[in-house]
């Protein structure tokens, strides 16, 4: 459905984005995830035909470049940046975007009623944005990047800053998009919604893909092993004896098998405060590859 040919955009010296190459297939749910500088913004803009790569190419149903007007217009983005207009309410947001990507008549209209449902905004629907909360806003931009019935469907960060409640309301919509077809590309700093809504994940830094495959198969190649920690109430006479690492009163013990583990520690006969079983994650994964650094 869409891919990325050895993509790579310079700017002057710096290498933005480094022979990049993936594939999504029609109706998958893909992430794209890396650290803030990483490629993943100036890779998007490749993507669907806002930046034109210095190498490479972009791909759309096979041979179709989204550098064309018609091809794009199969192409839905949801940025980061909230991309509504404040002064105008909810329906005249959605009958914007709908009129730019060709719909008039009873269709825009029917498209309309739907992104209201969509976004939950049904009984707000001649309120101006401005008016709305953080939550709305972003639910108000999904639903006019959706508005068109897009083939595919780009969500950059768009749980930012928004309540539990309008969170799970994304999810939701994105996974009712999902069921029908769409296909998403969708970038999160936030490793757990990732791993909720992506079949398959790429990690990408300084420009290079680092890692693509599915969340189980990402953990299982470089998730490392599942670790045991325990804080101890007292150390005891003797640390030695103790399996793992002891750092002041914590104890850290990797192993394949938590379980017997714990209950090798419960025959010790030592006091245990607070136990722990730390299993590898997806979160694990993008900074075993990515790094613990500060990224500002």
């Amino acid at each position: 459905m869409l891919e990325a040919r050895n993509l790579v955009k310079r700017y002057g010296d710096l290498t933005a984005v480094d022979g990049v190459s993936f594939t999504i297939e029609r109706g998958e749910s893909f992430g794209l995830l890396g650290p803030n500088g990483a490629g993943k913004s100036t890779t998007i803009h490749m993507l669907v035909g806002a930046l034109a790569p210095d190498g490479g190419q972009v791909l759309i149903d096979g041979d179709q470049s989204p550098s064309q007007a018609a091809t794009r217009r199969n192409i839905g983005v949801a940025p980061q940046d909230l991309a509504i207009y404040e002064e105008l309410s909810a329906e005249e947001n959605l009958a914007f975007f709908g009129r730019i990507y060709g719909l008039s008549g009873k269709k825009l209209a029917t498209r309309v009623d739907w992104g209201l449902e969509f976004a939950g905004l049904a009984q707000r629907r001649r309120d101006r944005a401005e008016t709305f909360s953080g939550g709305m806003k972003r639910r108000l931009n999904l639903a006019c990047a959706a508005v068109h019935e897009p083939k595919i469907l780009v969500c950059d960060e768009p749980t930012v800053g928004v309540d539990p409640q309008s969170r799970n309301h994304i999810f939701e919509s994105i996974e009712a998009l999902g069921a029908q077809g769409c296909t998403l590309l969708y970038t999160t700093h936030y490793m757990e919604e990732a791993a909720r809504l992506c079949a398959r994940v790429a990690i990408v830094d300084h420009g290079k893909l680092l890692a693509l495959g599915t969340v189980d198969d990402l953990i299982a190649e470089h998730g490392g092993t599942p670790i045991v920690e325990a804080e101890l109430a007292c150390v005891p006479p003797d640390p030695t004896a103790l399996p793992g690492t002891l750092e002041g009163h914590t104890l850290r013990v990797e192993t394949e098998d938590p379980l017997p583990t714990v209950e090798q520690l419960g025959r010790t006969g030592i006091e245990i405060r607070r136990l722990r079983i730390d299993r590898p994650d997806l979160e694990r994964v993008f900074l075993q590859l990515t790094g613990r650094r500060l990224r500002d």
